[in-house]
C-alpha cells in the first residue's frame, strides 16, 4: 500500500477536475481525497496498491479533456491512512 500527495497546477479549477479525479478513483480503486487550493492549483491524496495508484497519478498529469495542467509535484506520505473512500473536500 502506498500513499501520494499530488499538487497540479495549470487550468485545473472550475473545469470538472475534482468530479472527474473522484469518477477515475472509484475506476481504480483507490482512496484518498482532492481539493481545490486557495492559489488555484488542486492538491490530491491518492492512495492504493502501487500499480493503480500509479495509473491514477498518470489520469492527474493530464486531467479531464477540459483541463490545462501546467506542473504536476508528487509526494511519499507515510504511514498511509484508513480512508476507505475517495471524496472531495474543501
Amino acid at each position: 500500500m502506498v500513499r501520494k500527495i499530488v499538487v497540479v497546477t495549470g487550468i485545473v479549477q472550475g473545469v470538472g477536475f475534482r468530479f472527474s479525479a473522484q469518477r477515475e478513483a472509484a475506476r481504480l480503486n483507490v482512496t484518498g481525497w482532492v481539493r481545490n487550493r486557495p492559489d488555484g492549483s488542486v492538491e490530491a491524496a491518492v492512495q492504493g496498491d502501487e500499480e493503480p495508484v500509479t495509473d491514477m497519478l498518470r489520469w492527474l498529469r493530464t486531467g479531464p479533456n477540459s483541463a490545462n495542467v501546467r506542473s504536476f509535484e508528487v509526494t511519499d506520505v507515510v504511514p498511509v491512512d484508513s480512508e476507505t473512500e475517495f471524496s472531495i473536500t474543501g
